[in-house]
């Protein structure tokens, strides 16, 4: 039976579960940027540009050939087989700087410049084998039309361009770009300085042999990886025990921070106090809690003495999932960027029941059938299951009370990227 609808709901009912985007909303507005800074580029992997990147060269920066070959005038090509005269060679670094005449070639190779006068690439398969000198006459058999296999001057970028805009994440592409167009510098945001806070009595550190009823504690390293990868620096700020203020003593030690994260302690159990120590900090510290997702309804939004607190389920996948979601929006939006949003639909490859009143995110795996992919939900879905995790490579959303649907129907995708 479908759920009932929230206007159908009775007046002594609990009010409706925040929605993820008025939650994602809520998060971001009170998150303040940081400063900027000048960073040589090859110590820029990973920060965020604060300005934009201007080219200062031209690439290429003259016409060169795209192909092995030889630069010829189009109008020296138009019956076949017809003969020239080679007269030099251009190879890349290795220019030939006259013009080229009625009848000549001039032996060309990838990257090379084109000469003065030519027009057209003859690719070396198309001509006769001859010897690798000059003044011997070659054989051309055919030729492609004017101007194939030469790149323009500029075909990549030109100088003066804006070739990556403020707020670009800096990858080890992007930085091999910024380099070939000249620029030695950029101008960064500095990276958020986010705490990483785990809380439960049951708890061990890497390492250490967990006792009965003890686990290791996964979370926090997954989260100081996730929050490196975003583009932010990771302070951990180790583990708090289920006791109150525990949360507060850890933050407060800390110092510096721009951001807060924690795990577990979300919950309404009596070992968990994030909410109950938020409440007790001052006022207004706790901005809201639990949302109409699924897995991460206990999200905590709030801040200590100041500083933006994000607190997450204690369950792996909602730790994985709400990072997605919620903290990676929020570390691109304090160092001036957007974090990606791409989302697509695909065929599902099984029948979906009816969703409720949250928004889901299902594990599941893109998969290929007969040449045509199709997403395929993880059997199994419940939020402790880190195997199930790691070896997905998409989300399904479900928006709250979707119908059910059929194999074949299209259902909206989230790529899960190779790093988070």
């Amino acid at each position: 039976m479908m759920p009932n609808r929230p206007d159908e709901a009775k007046s002594d009912k609990k009010p409706p579960l925040l929605p993820v985007a008025q939650a994602l909303a809520a998060i971001l507005a009170p998150l303040p940027q940081t400063n900027t800074t000048t960073k040589p580029l090859d110590k820029a992997l990973g920060f965020t540009l604060a300005k934009d990147l201007v080219a200062v060269l031209t690439l290429p920066p003259q016409a060169v050939s795209a192909m092995d070959g030889y630069a010829v005038r189009a109008a020296d090509v138009t019956s076949f087989p017809c003969k020239l005269t080679r007269i030099a060679e251009s190879a890349a670094g290795h220019p030939w700087t006259g013009k080229i005449g009625a009848g000549q070639a001039v032996r060309v190779f990838t990257g090379a410049a084109i000469p003065d006068g030519a027009d057209t690439i003859v690719i070396q398969e198309d001509v006769d084998p001859v010897v690798e000198q000059d003044n011997v006459e070659i054989t051309v058999r055919s030729a492609e039309i004017t101007g194939r296999y030469i790149r323009p001057a500029g075909l990549d970028i030109s100088a003066g361009q804006v070739i990556l805009p403020a707020g670009t994440l800096l990858s080890a592409r992007a930085i091999g770009l910024a380099i070939a167009a000249g620029l030695t510098n950029a101008s960064v945001r500095v990276r958020p300085r986010v705490g990483v806070l785990s809380t439960g009595d049951e708890l061990v550190s890497p390492g250490e042999l967990p006792g009965p009823g003890q686990i290791i504690s996964s979370n926090a390293g997954f989260l100081a990886n996730f929050v490196s990868v975003c583009g932010a620096e990771a302070v951990d700020l180790g583990i708090a025990r289920d006791v109150p203020g525990a949360m507060l003593d850890a933050v407060r030690r800390a110092g510096n921070l721009d951001l807060v994260v924690t795990t577990g302690g979300a919950s309404v159990g009596t070992h968990d106090h994030i909410v109950s120590d938020l409440g007790s900090s001052g006022q207004n510290a706790l901005h809201f809690w639990k949302i109409a997702m699924r897995p991460g309804k206990p999200l905590i939004s709030g801040n200590v003495d100041g500083i933006p607190l994000i607190g997450l389920p204690g369950n792996p996948v909602s730790t994985a999932v709400c990072a997605l979601v919620f903290l990676r929006p929020a570390i691109a939006h304090m160092t001036g960027g957007t974090a990606s949003s791409l989302q697509f639909l695909m065929p599902l490859a099984v029948d979906l029941g009816i969703n409720d009143q949250r928004q889901d995110y299902i594990r599941a795996q893109i998969t290929t059938k007969d040449g045509v992919q199709a997403i395929m939900p993880a059997p199994r879905q419940d939020s402790s299951m880190m195997s199930v995790m790691a070896t997905a490579n998409a989300l399904i959303v479900r928006p709250p009370y979707d119908p059910a649907k059929a194999a074949g129907e299209f259902v909206s995708v989230i790529p899960l990227p190779d790093l988070g």
